[in-house]
């Protein structure tokens, strides 16, 4: 693989899993613009800048987006699916699905996307390559009308993947990583494209117990993505934003142009001195409070946020069924996710 597209050797060991052959095609698009720019954006909603993660490695969403469209291509060769799905996170903002919590949109996290197709026509480099292939903006500017690329949760689809595998293997539970890159190859080459109830098609298992591990994999994750510490972490980042807007600190532009990093430097070099030293909190922050009742005098959140989780097809004697029907192991896991709950309110040990 060329270095350019990624510096990491986990990241690229990881992407030979996803497709043995990188497509040729993909690297000119890769290379816009529009596309390096996600790459100073990270996957996981500001948890990256404050100790209370503590994450193996930096995986962006350029990243993210390259595992998506390798793992369409691997199963389909379709060039138009693979771009949608490389485009699909092109419109992100800094810190992503904090910005979707900044508007107020906690339980489906999709404000952000309404942007895609603008950012699309917006690059003239992307827009000449998409003529150079005879493709249409219509064919690349939504990734929801292909169920490989992307499917209602909880049905399992590259997006959904990608960011499952790729997840499993930089978050840290405690020490440990959820899994290496032998599980992760494992668990993808008992992947395969199927038919699920309605007759479309969708990712799915052949090996039932390859399914159970990555259920039992994923379900740490699932929790990790509705606990007080990511809520928290998300609204936290999601309000610092929103002051230093008010403030003229940052534009609605610098969310879609600057990096992380350089409005991180914004916030921690900000004029307004309450701004910068909560921040300063923030990142050196290691543990956070939780209650079951408002905590006065801290900053102090409670609402529910976006489930995400995956109820796989599995493949046995020639039919797909969902693994829940087939696994008591997996049945039980994934309910008690489903009735999995946090105290009602996550704080940090300062106001703001």
């Amino acid at each position: 693989m060329q270095s350019y597209i990624c510096q990491n050797p986990i990241i690229e060991k990881y992407y030979k899993i996803l497709c043995d052959e990188f497509p040729e095609f993909l690297y000119d698009y890769i290379q816009t613009d529009a596309m390096q720019r996600i790459g100073k954006i990270g996957c996981n909603c500001g948890t990256e800048y404050t100790h209370i993660f503590n994450h193996k490695f930096f995986y962006s969403n350029l990243d993210h987006s390259i595992g998506v469209a390798l793992i369409i291509w691997n199963f389909t060769h379709d060039k138009k699916q693979t771009l949608a799905g490389l485009f699909h996170d092109i419109s992100t903002p800094v810190f992503k699905h904090c910005i979707d919590a900044m508007y107020g949109d906690y339980l489906t996290q999709e404000v952000t996307e309404n942007l895609t197709e603008k950012m699309i026509t917006d690059s003239n480099e992307i827009m000449n390559l998409l003529k150079r292939d005879n493709i249409q903006i219509e064919e690349v500017r939504d990734y929801h009308i292909y169920p490989i690329a992307d499917n209602d949760t909880p049905k399992l689809s590259a997006d959904r993947l990608e960011y499952t595998l790729a997840e499993g293997m930089y978050f840290r539970q405690d020490s440990d990583i959820i899994w290496t890159l032998e599980d992760v190859e494992e668990i993808y080459k008992c992947v395969e494209i199927q038919k699920n109830e309605e007759g479309i098609e969708e990712l799915g298992f052949n090996n039932i117990k390859v399914a159970e591990k990555f259920i039992n994999g994923a379900s740490k994750l699932w929790k990790c993505w509705v606990s007080n510490e990511d809520k928290l972490v998300m609204q936290f980042v999601a309000d610092i934003v929103k002051e230093m807007s008010y403030k003229n600190f940052l534009t609605q532009k610098d969310l879609y142009t600057l990096s992380e990093n350089e409005v991180i430097k914004k916030i921690e070099n900000c004029k307004d001195e309450r701004i910068s030293n909560c921040f300063k909190q923030f990142r050196q922050t290691e543990k956070i409070g939780e209650s079951d009742f408002p905590v006065e005098d801290k900053y102090c959140i409670g609402f529910k946020t976006k489930q995400r989780y995956i109820i796989p097809l599995v493949k046995e004697n020639n039919t797909y069924t969902r693994i829940n029907q087939l696994s008591p192991i997996a049945n039980q896991t994934i309910n008690e996710f489903l009735t999995y709950e946090t105290p009602k309110y996550a704080y940090l040990d300062f106001k703001f």
